[in-house]
Parts: C-alpha cells; structure tokens; sequence
C-alpha cells in the first residue's frame, strides 16, 4: 500500500535534567549519543530508532529565526518507553539496572508468555524491556 507507515523512526521523552537522562541512558542502558544540544535535547541510537529526550521548557520555546523549521513541542508528566530485549538479554539487563541503583518496578511474564521489566529513568519516564513476542515479533 502507498503510504504505508513502515515502523517507529524515533520516540521521544522529556526530562528537565538532560545531565542526570545522558548519563542514564548512555551510561546505564548503554545507548550511544548520537548528538545533544545545550539544555534543549540529546539523541541516542537504539537499534534501529532514535530516542530523543527533550527538556519540555526549551522544546516548547519557538525555533529561533534561521533555525530548523520545526513546531514548539513538549509535554508534561511521565511518559512510557518499552525498548525491546531478547529474553536471553532480560536478566543481564535486571542485573546491570540493580547494580546501578535502579529499581525494578515489576518483572512478569505476559499471558502471551513474553517477560517485561519496568523500571523509571531519573526523571520518572516509566521504561519498560519487553521481549518482542509481546507484540508477535
């Protein structure tokens, strides 16, 4: 079908301490940054896709003149990622998320028999690592 939407090209979060997200997300989950600029946003490569996180009050500033023409954006309030994981990955990652401070929020298996771990960012994005039979995958 013409127009067929193909996948997720990237998925964004926000965060108003993009110091404390780059050290988790790179550091922690072992993305890698792709870019970040100021206090505005970082990008990091998963997979695949891209996650952005954006600090909401300067993505909700308008673009400065001679800037990208791209719209204020930004929301408030947690947000929800699931990055996907082999189930053979899962227990390496609830042991590399223990042993920097994160706690698992919850850890089950789906009727679907898929596993997902949810834990928080620093700033309190629920994350979630699901093995991709959660979706038929």
């Amino acid at each position: 079908m013409a127009g067929e939407i193909e996948g997720v090209l990237e998925a964004a979060l926000y965060a108003s301490d993009l110091d404390a997200a780059e050290h988790f997300y790179g550091a922690v989950l072992g993305l890698e940054r792709i870019a970040r600029h100021d206090d505005r946003h970082i990008f990091f490569r998963c997979g695949q896709t891209v996650v952005l996180i954006f600090n909401a009050a300067e993505t909700a500033k308008p673009a400065p003149a001679g800037s990208l023409p791209v719209p204020a954006h930004g929301t408030s309030g947690a947000g929800h990622l699931c990055f996907r994981v082999s189930g053979d990955a899962l227990d390496a990652m609830v042991a590399r998320l223990i042993s920097a401070g994160i706690t698992i929020e919850s850890d089950f298996r789906w009727p679907s028999g898929a596993r997902s771990i949810y834990f928080r960012d620093p700033a309190g994005n629920s994350l979630e690592c699901a093995e991709p039979k959660l979706w038929n995958l």
